[in-house]
């Protein structure tokens, strides 16, 4: 992967920059949902905070099949809007609204069915059924709300408004932490659930108004007609269709991991859960930087500048490399801190903090395929990264997973963890530096073909 300079390296990086800021701040204010729903929780005892972790990879699995469709239309938009075509960005808009709530109307009819068994079927302890049930039907209740609420924040970054929904998910973040004050002390677990799944509520409705009435480039209007067009529907199944699977198959793979990490007992079941969460204070900026990656390719591409967008991909996954390695150095030394807010049980901020120091290895090359798997998303390169993903964590990880955890519990599991996200990364980089999607003749053959 070479970055030339030129005359407007600087613009560029500065560009990065700019609409990285906001999507940073973006998912910091969701880790510090994570981290105040943990540490509630988490006063709360070992117990309740397994039966939360027993369950969330069910709930990525859900929140992961929303994230397609925002990508399968938000891309679209940036595309668009980088062409100067808004009334068309518009018309992507609305397919994709009456898309998301059919599909979201789907996932939460399937969440809320299957909730009752499916702390039994992930080899969960039967004390942890009960909360982790109510937990997981909440969170299928309320998947139309945060369904909106991705579409609406994805198209808005796309359309180049970083701020807004950066803004928006900081209240999120306060709104939570204040219900959570209201209903954890009084109904545990299904008070975090509660808590969370209002504060989206009301964000999402907030989000929507932004984006559907009063974005410049968005907004909806009453006298603009916007027929049926299949060839956004299709394109959208184009786009969106690898992600879903990609998120199925991932999703799936870290509920396999959930099963193996279930025999351990509840210590490492919290440890593990904390673990993730603590981690993400690293990784979860490299998301905001792919996010942007996603908008500067998109909209680059849809200007007809191709070796543009390839070069604003190659320098966001060096911003991403370079800060997630900067973050992974810091948890490092502060992740025992970091344990003792999130929980008071000592054996759990032992077990956490060890196998977490092992996951953080592979912070810089996890970097690479977060923000190459955005720039490559923005070019509409999904198929072939969502390939590799698969293979890397179903055949690395999981294989891994199976033959360390007998010898090493669950430091066993993280080490597979931190082997496989290095081979992902190295893929992903592979892929930017060879998609023929960055090429103006790949594009050409692409629109004969619509």
């Amino acid at each position: 992967m070479q970055i030339r300079l030129s005359p407007e390296f600087p613009q560029q990086i500065r560009r990065v920059w700019q609409l990285s800021i906001p999507a940073i701040l973006t998912q910091i204010s969701s880790i510090m949902m994570q981290y105040i729903d943990s540490a509630m929780v988490g006063s709360l005892g070992a117990n309740a905070s397994a039966a939360i972790g027993l369950v969330s990879t069910s709930t990525w699995l859900l929140g992961g099949l929303c994230s397609a469709v925002s990508a399968g239309f938000s891309v679209q938009i940036a595309h668009q809007i980088g062409a100067g075509e808004h009334k068309k960005a518009r018309d992507v808009l609305k397919h994709g609204i009456f898309t998301a709530l059919i599909l979201s109307g789907i996932l939460m009819l399937g969440g809320i069915a299957i909730s009752w068994q499916l702390p039994v079927w992930l080899g969960g302890e039967e004390i942890l059924h009960r909360d982790a049930s109510l937990y997981f039907l909440v969170y299928a209740a309320t998947l139309p709300f945060t369904q909106l609420n991705w579409l609406a924040s994805a198209c808005l970054q796309c359309s180049g408004n970083m701020v807004t929904p950066s803004i928006l998910n900081t209240v999120v973040c306060v709104l939570d932490a204040v219900f959570n004050a209201l209903f954890i002390p009084r109904y545990g677990v299904l008070g975090a659930a509660l808590g969370t799944g209002l504060a989206m509520g009301v964000v999402s409705l907030v989000m929507m108004w932004a984006c559907f009435l009063r974005s410049p480039e968005l907004n909806l209007r009453r006298k603009e007609h916007c027929a049926l067009d299949k060839g956004i529907l299709k394109r959208a199944l184009r786009i969106g269709s690898p992600v879903g699977a990609e998120q199925i198959a991932m999703s799936g793979a870290m509920v396999v991991t959930t099963m193996i990490v279930a025999p351990l007992g509840t210590i490492a079941i919290a440890a593990n859960s904390f673990a993730i969460t603590a981690e993400s204070l690293c990784y979860m900026p490299g998301y905001g930087i792919g996010a942007a990656a996603t908008t500067l390719v998109g909209q680059s591409i849809g200007a007809g500048e191709h070796a543009l967008a390839k070069k604003y991909g190659n320098l966001a996954i060096a911003l991403g490399c370079a800060i997630m390695t900067l973050m992974a150095v810091l948890m490092y030394f502060i992740c025992p801190l970091v344990f003792q807010m999130l929980t008071p049980d000592l054996s759990v901020r032992a077990l956490g903090a060890e196998v977490l120091r092992i996951g953080l290895i592979a912070e810089p090359l996890y970097a690479v395929s977060i923000v190459a798997s955005g720039a490559l998303r923005g070019a509409e390169d999904t198929l072939v990264p969502s390939l590799l993903n698969l293979a890397s964590i179903w055949i690395v990880r999981i294989g891994l997973a199976l033959l360390l955890v007998g010898p090493f519990g669950l430091h066993g599991i993280w080490a597979a963890m931190a082997t496989e996200l290095c081979v992902r990364g190295l893929l992903l980089l592979l892929r930017q530096c060879r998609s023929k999607y960055y090429t103006g003749a790949r594009w050409k053959h692409t629109s004969a073909l619509e």
